[in-house]
């Protein structure tokens, strides 16, 4: 049986490098003293061909071999 690769959304911080992009994505958490809904983040280093992406735009990204020093996702 073939594993799923792991898929992620969010938005497009910078893609100002050629085949490069910059994603945030934000996971909502609970904290576990208090019982509050917490913003995460983390940025994301993505393969992409396309160049027309822009900032602010939704992306999906999905795990892949090691490109580069940074690059481990590829937009999809």
């Amino acid at each position: 049986m073939k594993s799923q690769r792991k898929i992620i959304e969010g938005i497009v911080v910078s893609a100002k490098a050629p085949k490069m992009v910059v994603v945030r994505v934000v996971r909502k958490l609970r904290h576990p003293k208090y019982g509050k809904l917490v913003e995460k983040s983390k940025k994301y280093y993505a393969h992409t061909e396309k160049e027309g992406l822009k900032e602010g735009q939704p992306v999906r990204l999905a795990a892949c071999r090691p490109m580069s020093r940074l690059k481990r996702w590829r937009v999809i």
